[in-house]
C-alpha cells in the first residue's frame, strides 16, 4: 500500500479590501487580514477611502508587528486610492492568488468578473448583500409583541442601521397580535433620533433605498424616526407590504443599507414559507418562537437551511460572535462561495489547499507530516485523531 500524507498549504498573497462600515473589524486588521496571515499568506490590503487616516494608523501597527516578529517587509502592505483601477489591477495581478471583500453586491461581482477573466483565474471571497429575514411566529406574538416590537428597533437602529446583519425584512401572520407589534415599533421609530452615516455615500445610497420603497405602490409607510439635523443623517424608515406584493415584485428585495425594513403582512404560516422559498441567499435568518411554535418552526428550518449560513432563535442577528462555530456567510448574494465564512476559525480555510505526498522519502516530507510528529501538533493517522 502507497505511503499517502496530506497538508494544508497558503493559496500565496491574499488582497483583501477593507468595509466602509468596519473601519477595524473588517478592514485593514480584520478578520480576512487575520485569517490570511493565519494561513501563511502575505496580505496586500486595499484601504477603504471613507477611513484613510485609521486605515493607516493600522496599516503601520501591523507593520511594527512584521518587524518585531522579524518576519519579511513583503508580508503586509497597504495600497491608498480612488475609483476602481487599484482594486482591478491589484486583482489582475498574477501573483494575487485569492481575494478577500466587504462591500456592496456591483464592487464583489465586478472583482469576480475581473477574477474570473484571468489566465489563472482565482476564488474571490465576497460577502455583498443581505436583508437578514425575521420571522415572527404566532406563538412569540401572541405572548410578547410589544417587547418584540421594541427589541425589533433597538437593533434596527443600532449604529444607524449600518451592519451586513441588519434586520432588512420581517415575516407574520396577519392579525391582531401584529398589530400590537407593528404599534410598539411604531412607537419606539417615531421617538428614535436620526443617526450621521458613516460616509455621505452610504447616506445617498440609503436615501435612494428608502424613497424607492415609499414609492412603491405596494409598500406603505409606517413610521419613520425623528428629523435629521445635520449632514449626512438618517431617519429609520418601517414599511409593510403583503406577501402577495412581495412575490410579486423583486425589487422588493433589494438591500437597504441603513436603519430602514420592511415587514411582510402572510396569511398564515404557509405564506410565510411560500415567501422564505423565495428570498435570495442571506447572512442570517432569524426565528422569534415560543414551545407552541416548534411544530411550524420544524417545517420552516429546511428552507431556511438552504438560504442562510446562520440560523438564530429569540435573539437578533446584529450580534456576531467570534467563536469556533460561528459562520458569516450564506448563498449568493449574501457571499459570492456559501462553502466559507469570513468570521470565525474556519475563516483560514479559504486560504488554504490540501497538498498530497505519496512515497515521498521520510527526510523529504515537510516537518508536519514526518514519522514522530517532531512539531508535536495535532494530526490524523490512519483516521484516528492525536500526537502521534
Amino acid at each position: 500500500r502507497a505511503d499517502i500524507r496530506q497538508r494544508h498549504i497558503a493559496l500565496g498573497p491574499v488582497a483583501v479590501f477593507g468595509a466602509s462600515n468596519f473601519p477595524l473589524a473588517f478592514s485593514v486588521a480584520g478578520g480576512d487580514t487575520a485569517s490570511a496571515f493565519a494561513a501563511g499568506c502575505p496580505v496586500v490590503v486595499k484601504g477603504h477611502g471613507a477611513h484613510p487616516g485609521t486605515s493607516e494608523l493600522v496599516g503601520r501597527a501591523v507593520q511594527a508587528a512584521v518587524a518585531s516578529c522579524g518576519l519579511p517587509e513583503g508580508v503586509f502592505s497597504l495600497l491608498f486610492g480612488t475609483g476602481n483601477e487599484i482594486g482591478t489591477a491589484l486583482v489582475a495581478d498574477p501573483r494575487i492568488k485569492a481575494v478577500g471583500f466587504t462591500g456592496s453586491r456591483g464592487g464583489g461581482l465586478a472583482l469576480m468578473g475581473v477574477a474570473a477573466k484571468r489566465p489563472e483565474p482565482i476564488p474571490v471571497y465576497a460577502e455583498m448583500s443581505s436583508i437578514n429575514p425575521v420571522f415572527l411566529m404566532p406563538a412569540a406574538l401572541a405572548s410578547r409583541a410589544e417587547a418584540l416590537g421594541k427589541a425589533f428597533v433597538a437593533s434596527l437602529t443600532m449604529g444607524a442601521g449600518q451592519f451586513c446583519t441588519n434586520p432588512g425584512i420581517l415575516l407574520a401572520v396577519d392579525g391582531p397580535d401584529l398589530d400590537r407589534f407593528v404599534d410598539a415599533a411604531v412607537e419606539a421609530i417615531g421617538g428614535s433620533a436620526a443617526s450621521t452615516m458613516l460616509t455621505p455615500g452610504i447616506h445617498a445610497a440609503f436615501d435612494s433605498g428608502v424613497t424607492k420603497l415609499a414609492g412603491s405602490g405596494a409598500v406603505t409607510t409606517l413610521a419613520r424616526g425623528l428629523a435629521c439635523s445635520g449632514p449626512n443623517q438618517a431617519q429609520a424608515a418601517f414599511f409593510t407590504t403583503t406577501a402577495e406584493a412581495f412575490l410579486a415584485d423583486t425589487e422588493l428585495q433589494e438591500e437597504v443599507f441603513g436603519a430602514a425594513s420592511l415587514l411582510i403582512r402572510c396569511a398564515d404560516v404557509a405564506a410565510m414559507t411560500a415567501v422564505a422559498e423565495r428570498l435570495e441567499g442571506q447572512l442570517t435568518a432569524t426565528l422569534q418562537m415560543d414551545g407552541e411554535d416548534k411544530a411550524a418552526v420544524a417545517g420552516l428550518i429546511p428552507t431556511l437551511e438552504r438560504k442562510a449560513g446562520r440560523i438564530l432563535a429569540n435573539g437578533w442577528p446584529t450580534g456576531v460572535e467570534v467563536c469556533h462555530a460561528m459562520v458569516h456567510g450564506g448563498p449568493f448574494p449574501a457571499t459570492s462561495d456559501p462553502r466559507s465564512t469570513s468570521v470565525g476559525t474556519l475563516a483560514i480555510r479559504r486560504f488554504l489547499r490540501p497538498v498530497c505526498y505519496q512515497d515521498i522519502p521520510a527526510e523529504l516530507l515537510p516537518e508536519a507530516l514526518r514519522d514522530g510528529n517532531p512539531q508535536g501538533i495535532w494530526r490524523r493517522v490512519d483516521g484516528e485523531l492525536g500526537h502521534d
